[in-house]
């Protein structure tokens, strides 16, 4: 849990950017990325260096050579701003050699191509680098939760309908697929790579043991987490969250995941996780056919939908935020993506979460959709659920509130056998396969769930009026005293 005083150093790291010249959230995230992974750079060689000197050996696999101890961290740091500048925009300088350096020291090197060096001053690059210097992230949770509180500071939708979703909720729906370390777990719209983080984390937690032996750590490292996602800066955000939650090495794609180069999401995965886009509509030539096959829609929602079929493997089971439309659409497209399935695979339940959830970058009404695919159908009872708080306000500010259905959810998903009793007018309940086909498919829980109306007897009016009177009186009668005290007091005086 990053602690009041960390928060601290890292506001005055964002204030810094922000009174400095760079204002766009994103972009001081993507700059704050690169010195963090510069200062990890240097660490690695660090701990290199005091190896081979215990082992009174030539150092390992070097990240520096002899002549680039300038671009060190642990060098330019104490130099004066305008040398510091120089060595990180001269030709083969800092930024450079970040960039250069290629797949040789984990994952976030990879996605340097067409990174930029925007920090403006060099007041302001030695300002951040002497902040982030004083911030000390030597165990992997610091780490995390560092970056976890820069990426809770993006306070603005992205394009082409992006936008982070809450810790909280990510971690709900990690808890309900329940992965394990012989799945892949994969992403399709990654994004800043929470889900991917998070179910790492979930493995550590529960798997402690078993990730001990170097064999499954070397499948989670390098085949367990499988992300794909077109944004180059986003992807290059992704892949430092996951590097400082000690996963340097997962499966991330830079690619358009709804196009035919995506070549990488063909039943592979066991398990998707995902918060697909949901604004606007794609130009239909741009994307895969075989998608097209599944759901013939311009509408990314309903195409992510397909893209999450095509990339299970048979007995994947996936938990996939939707917009309420998706549950409820008339359009041929909506109906047929709910129809696949319901009746091509297995359907198994649809959280219904109020709209503030996403809030303050959007209210839109949204659910998560639990399923498994089996192509030979299988849905028979869905589980509902109707949310109405997750712990926080469900306005803008978004502040912590005792009302939270998450670990409710959590319960009654694990104990489905005593859900079987329960009425239309709970929170969850079932409603039979049968009764969703004759609703046209429709899957909002408003559809099914019954509500009581509560019957209140109120006073004739003319009795209301007569009380109305008599506080009248009452008000007039209290008016009356104060004034016989306020002038009996003057006449003292």
């Amino acid at each position: 849990m990053i602690t009041g005083e960390l928060k601290s150093k890292i506001d005055k790291v964002w204030e810094a950017f922000w009174t400095g010249g760079l204002s766009n959230p994103i972009t001081v995230i993507e700059q704050m990325t690169f010195l963090l992974f510069i200062r990890r750079l240097d660490e690695l060689h660090t701990q290199r260096e005091q190896k081979a000197a215990f082992l009174k050996k030539e150092i390992e696999n070097p990240v520096y050579q002899k002549d680039e101890y300038e671009l060190r961290w642990s060098y330019f740091k104490n130099t004066d701003p305008d040398v510091m500048y120089r060595l990180f925009t001269k030709e083969n300088g800092v930024f450079d050699f970040l960039k250069n350096l290629g797949a040789t020291d984990g994952t976030f090197s990879n996605y340097m191509k067409g990174a930029t060096f925007m920090i403006p001053t060099p007041r302001l690059l030695a300002q951040v680098v002497d902040m982030l210097s004083g911030i000390n992230m030597e165990d992997r949770d610091t780490k995390g939760d560092v970056y976890e509180y820069l990426l809770s500071k993006i306070a603005s939708a992205g394009q082409n309908g992006q936008f982070r979703t809450p810790r909280h909720i990510i971690k709900m729906m990690v808890q309900l697929v329940n992965p394990t370390p012989e799945d892949i777990i994969a992403d399709p719209s990654a994004g800043t790579c929470g889900f991917l983080v998070a179910a790492g984390e979930y493995l550590r937690q529960n798997y402690a043991n078993e990730l001990l032996k170097p064999e499954a750590q070397q499948r989670f490292q390098t085949q367990t987490l499988l992300g794909t996602e077109f944004d180059p800066t986003m992807i290059r955000i992704g892949a430092m969250n996951l590097m400082l939650h000690g996963m340097d090495n997962p499966n991330l794609v830079a690619v358009d995941a709804l196009s035919e180069a995506n070549t990488n999401f063909t039943e592979r995965a066991t398990v998707v996780l995902a918060n697909p886009p949901f604004k606007g509509s794609l130009d239909r030539e741009a994307v895969d056919p075989k998608l097209l096959n599944i759901v013939d829609s311009k509408k990314t929602e309903l195409l992510f939908l397909g893209l999450i079929l095509k990339g299970l493997q048979l007995g994947g089971r996936a938990a996939v935020i939707v917009p309420d439309g998706v549950l409820f659409g008339n359009s041929k497209s909506h109906q047929l993506i709910r129809k696949t399935i319901v009746d091509q695979h297995k359907l198994q339940g649809i959280i219904s979460m109020p709209s503030g959830v996403f809030k303050p970058y959007a209210g839109v009404s949204t659910a998560v959709l639990l399923f498994t695919k089996t192509d030979s159908g299988g849905t028979d009872n869905v589980w509902f659920y109707n949310m109405q708080a997750d712990g926080y306000s469900l306005d803008d500010k978004r502040n912590p509130i005792t009302d939270n259905d998450i670990q409710d959810i959590i319960d009654r998903w694990s104990n489905s056998s005593n859900e079987a009793a329960r009425t239309r007018t709970d929170k969850s309940f079932f409603v039979p396969v049968e009764e969703i086909r004759s609703n046209n498919y429709d899957l909002s829980i408003n559809r099914y769930k019954e509500v009581i109306n509560e019957q209140r007897q109120f006073d004739r009016p003319e009795v209301i009026i007569l009380q109305i009177e008599e506080l009248d009186r009452e008000r007039q009668q209290l008016l009356d005293d104060l004034k016989t005290m306020v002038l009996s007091d003057l006449l003292v005086i």
